[in-house]
């Protein structure tokens, strides 16, 4: 194994790394097997449980815990209550559905997801938040599961062809390859660097396809990885890498075929059969959504990724309200956490920052004086949206 200094060259500057790829170890190693390992590991350390059950910060002025969208990922769920109860130990109203990606989980009667689909309309993936009362998945839901199912596996090969533009050498694989570069300022030797230890990753999943849990199987095992190597390849070397892989992994998404998703319609049509309610998350992410007229209860109005218009997209809500028929149910406003709890058990030098300090029912817009205003205007708050998506749910 190459050390660090041995590893990039001695013409680098600071400002453009050179890695001598020809020191890189081109065979699996039993280190190698021990990272695959640790990365694969659902199971928890009495440090890591701690890590989940203390909050950073405690809210003991909230009162309401408003949180539908966020992802309990494999950390067990009664550690996420107790962190939620620490961090709001005064909250009175409280309405926590789980949404993994397209796995059905529950906590306190109710169950949820967040399901990955296809707008006809605009051609484009979408995702949709359902939630259910527990009891009402207890017989009926075969046809849901199975959808989801469906979803959750083929969601789950995106990691092959992320993998597979990573490794490629021809065709349009090669051509986002260099797109990615391009973008990135990468060269050749980073661009080797990561199919050559891609390829270890590949190898290593193929090899332990039987062990390695159904969750872990996402484009983010390639980040785990390549965060494993920071002590034989140094912080700079791999913080390079994995913004080469990012781009990669942005094009491969976009071109991520949509022919074998369900529809949203048909999604929703389903989860009504079953008394669903459901929420449609990062709106301003896919503008054309806000005019398909879907049957939903509500829109996400902000997110740690979807800021930027929440002011807009509530006045959008209260205007779709004055001109529904006064027998139908207003639409609702909905703010998500996204808070992936798989963050907070890393190591803080391999979390990504901006997610680790996602935190579950945690959404300061609610409390941004501008944002408040329209939510007066709109006669939305956290106290009727709690009760109201409650009776729409029972």
């Amino acid at each position: 194994m190459a050390t660090k200094m041995e590893l990039v060259r001695p013409d680098a500057s600071p400002q453009c790394l050179h890695v001598d790829v020809s020191k890189v170890e081109r065979e699996i190693t039993d280190e190698d097997r021990r990272r695959y390992l640790r990365i694969i590991d659902t199971s928890l350390t009495e440090e890591q449980r701690q890590s989940v059950v203390t909050p950073d910060h405690v809210y003991p002025m909230q009162a309401e815990v408003l949180a539908v969208h966020w992802h309990p990922e494999f950390v067990p769920m009664d550690l996420i209550v107790q962190r939620v109860n620490s961090m709001f130990p005064e909250a009175q109203e409280k309405l926590v559905i789980p949404t993994q990606h397209n796995v059905l989980m529950s906590l306190n009667g109710y169950s949820g997801v967040e399901v990955d689909c296809y707008s006809h309309g605009f051609n484009r993936k979408v995702q949709l938040l359902l939630h259910f009362k527990e009891e009402s998945l207890d017989k009926g839901a075969d046809v849901l599961k199975a959808m989801l199912s469906h979803t959750f596996t083929y969601r789950g090969s995106q990691l092959f062809e992320f993998m597979d533009a990573v490794l490629s050498t021809s065709g349009y694989r090669e051509e986002q390859r260099q797109k990615a570069a391009g973008k990135t300022g990468a060269g050749e030797d980073i661009v080797q660097f990561a199919a050559i230890l891609t390829g270890k990753l590949k190898t290593l999943l193929e090899e332990n396809w039987r062990e390695t849990p159904r969750e872990m199987v996402k484009n983010k095992l390639i980040r785990n990885w390549f965060d494993q190597l920071r002590g034989d390849y140094g912080d700079h070397v791999i913080e390079r890498t994995q913004l080469y892989l990012k781009q990669i992994k942005k094009q491969v998404k976009s071109t991520f075929s949509l022919k074998y998703f369900y529809r949203a319609s048909e999604v929703i049509e389903e989860a009504r059969s079953l008394g669903a309610g459901v929420v449609i998350p990062h709106p301003e992410q896919f503008w054309p959504i806000l005019l398909a007229d879907y049957d939903v209860d509500g829109y996400e109005v902000w997110n740690p990724q979807s800021r930027e218009y929440t002011e807009f997209l509530i006045t959008v809500v209260n205007k779709q309200n004055h001109s529904r028929v006064r027998s139908s149910r207003p639409l609702l406003v909905f703010m998500g956490d996204d808070c992936h709890m798989s963050e907070k058990v890393k190591e803080p030098e391999h979390q990504d920052p901006e997610k680790a300090g996602r935190q579950v029912g945690l959404q300061p817009a609610w409390d941004d004086m501008a944002i408040r205003k329209q939510l007066v205007v709109s006669g939305m708050n956290r106290v009727r949206i709690i009760n109201e998506y409650k009776d729409r749910l029972n």
